[in-house]
């Protein structure tokens, strides 16, 4: 009989039907994968391997727009979800409604004249459907045994799903958006250190991290096995890309960064098993049934001899590894009027010195045709846009603490050679030392970004909110630019909304130092290491608006109508005794307009 080895993940809820879905499983060896819903929607999946692990992705059809229905997963036939002694309510898919024919507020009214005299009055507009996206990154997903002692501190998505299980009328997100750092590749728990000194000689490079693919699944199993987590993803959406140490610290910090990497004898197999493991934890179910027919990649490996994909994906990972604009990791989710944009800011960088990019022009030119998609036949017809509110995920923030973008700029500079060859020496082992590879540290990335935020932000068809999601930076704060120096200032209200961590040390240095990034003090002399790099003064400025929040957290953003609400959640311990609790730490309005 085969066995559920891990997931289900409710991945992919389709927004424009309200119809279909996707759900993730791996199972112990090949076999026929089900999902059946109880108001009778389902769909089915044989399923494929890589190096010798069966994975399906099943599309789920035949759904109830506006509804929730509880689903069970079959293994050739047999039930393994839930499992019969589960403590948790039914996963369930939740759709959304269908958008009525007659909801389009903003269509030109070609009704002619009523003949009565005294026209019947209008029935109220139906209040428009909320959109709650959850969002954070950073989570290390290996509490102790006795989680009240967990010196990170309680986990949000623990918190979270707890709180979604145990508490009546919840609010339960309609997304989560995880913001990268889903697996540390580079930071193994105690428990998986011992396992991999049992499989091999951790001794020799690289340790105690992760070296091949099987390793990457362990990483898998310790972080969606946690029991709340398992359930959590099983019955909500979810939205993830890759950051840093899904790979390692530094993944792509610079040119020579990467050339001494591909120097070591062990860094091709991590760097190929972590984007092959990506590819398929990951990556396949951020994407739409439309866009998974179109793959040519999965089909191949779907098609495979005997369901074995390895040797394909590993191709693909090698051809992704070597050029930036062979893959592209980006994709956009639609929620309705919310549009959500995730932007690879790890293997899309292109690192050569004189050309360094965050993201390589086909990237970028990607992003900028999906950002302005649709506005400029809505801004003819003086209608509002094709979405209200515009979500772009990057795992690293738009908009920094003034003194560390000011530092990262001046050692782009200094990197650059515009302090000479000693000098950018110095700016290089600073880089790697100080992870000094953000937004701004690819200055003309920066700017290119700001400028299509601007444009999108501008004119009738601007949505009512553009804001920037991210994380890795440990704290959570919202800032909010300036745009008095800009030639067109955007109508939308722009904000940097940054979350971290879910679950991960902040050590005190880390308080301190970015207490002081956002001080005053910190700005000027961030300033100084600008004027000795020759650095361009930025033409945007910005105010930090909120925190700095330390802690276990997650932002939530509802999305209703062209009005916003930003909540931030942290995982406190409950006085009350035991586990944790949820408390929020703000709650912010953005009016329309």
């Amino acid at each position: 009989m085969a066995g559920l080895r891990l997931g289900p993940l409710l991945r992919h809820v389709d927004w424009e039907t309200g119809t279909s879905a996707t759900v993730w499983i791996e199972a112990d060896r090949p076999c026929e994968a089900e999902v059946r819903c109880a108001d009778g929607a389902g769909g089915a999946a044989r399923t494929w391997s890589v190096a010798g692990h069966h994975y399906a992705l099943i599309p789920v059809t035949g759904l109830c727009p506006g509804g929730e229905t509880a689903y069970r997963v079959l293994l050739d036939g047999e039930q393994v979800w839930p499992p019969p002694d589960s403590r948790f309510p039914d996963s369930t898919i939740r759709t959304p409604a269908r958008p009525s024919a007659d909801a389009d507020t903003d269509a030109p009214d070609t009704a002619t004249e009523p003949a009565a005299t005294e026209p019947a009055a209008p029935a109220p507009a139906p209040a428009p459907a909320a959109v709650r996206v959850a969002f954070g990154s950073c989570r290390w997903a290996a509490p102790p045994a006795d989680a009240s002692a967990d010196p990170m501190g309680p986990d949000a998505l623990d918190t979270l799903a707890h709180t979604l299980a145990h508490t009546p009328g919840a609010e339960r997100p309609d997304v989560l958006v995880l913001l990268g750092d889903q697996v540390y590749a580079d930071e193994t728990s105690e428990e998986t250190r011992r396992w991999l000194a049992a499989r091999r000689d951790v001794t020799q490079p690289p340790w105690q991290q992760v070296a091949d693919y099987e390793e990457y699944t362990r990483l898998y199993y310790e972080s969606w096995l946690d029991p709340e987590v398992r359930w959590l993803l099983s019955t909500v959406p979810s939205c993830m890309i890759f950051d840093d140490h899904d790979v390692i610290d530094d993944w792509n910090t610079s040119e020579a960064w990467q050339r001494e990497m591909r120097a070591t004898p062990w860094w091709r197999e991590r760097i190929l098993s972590g984007l092959m493991s990506y590819w398929v934890h990951q990556h396949l179910g951020n994407l739409s049934p439309a866009e998974l027919a179109a793959d040519e990649l999965y089909a191949a490996v779907r098609a495979a001899p005997e369901g074995d994909g390895t040797d394909l994906l590993r191709e693909f990972a090698a051809r992704a590894d070597a050029d930036p604009t062979y893959a592209r990791w980006s994709y956009r989710r639609d929620f309705g009027r919310v549009r959500l944009l995730m932007v690879d800011t790890r293997a899309a960088r292109v690192l050569e010195e004189g050309a360094r990019a965050m993201v390589a022009e086909p990237e970028l030119a990607w992003l900028r045709e999906q950002a302005l998609e649709g506005t400029d036949s809505y801004a003819t017809s003086g209608r509002t846009g094709p979405y209200d509110h515009l979500l772009i995920g990057t795992s690293l923030p738009w908009l920094l603490p003034h003194f560390v973008h000011d530092v990262e700029a001046w050692n782009a500079a200094v990197c650059r050679g515009k302090r000479g060859p000693r000098w950018a020496r110095i700016a290089e082992d600073l880089r790697q030392r100080g992870d000094l590879e953000h937004w701004a540290a690819f200055p003309a990335s920066f700017d290119a970004l700001t400028e299509l935020i601007a444009k999108v932000g501008g004119g009738p068809a601007a949505p009512a909110t553009i804001s920037v999601l991210s994380g890795d930076v440990h704290h959570a704060y919202v800032a909010e630019p300036d745009w008095s120096r800009w030639p067109q200032p955007p109508d939308s209200q722009v904000r940097q909304l940054t979350c971290s961590p879910v679950h991960n040390r902040t050590y005190a240095s880390i308080r301190l130092g970015f207490r002081f990034g956002w001080s005053r003090a910190g700005r000027r002399l961030g300033r100084a290491f600008a004027r000795h790099g020759r650095v361009t003064p930025n033409r945007l400025d910005w105010r930090k608006t909120g925190g700095p929040w330390f802690g276990n957290q997650l932002m939530t953003l509802t999305l209703r109508g062209r009005s916003a609400r930003l909540r931030l959640d942290q995982a406190r311990p409950d006085p009350s005794g035991g586990g944790a609790r949820l408390v929020t730490a703000l709650e912010a309005d953005w009016p329309e307009g």
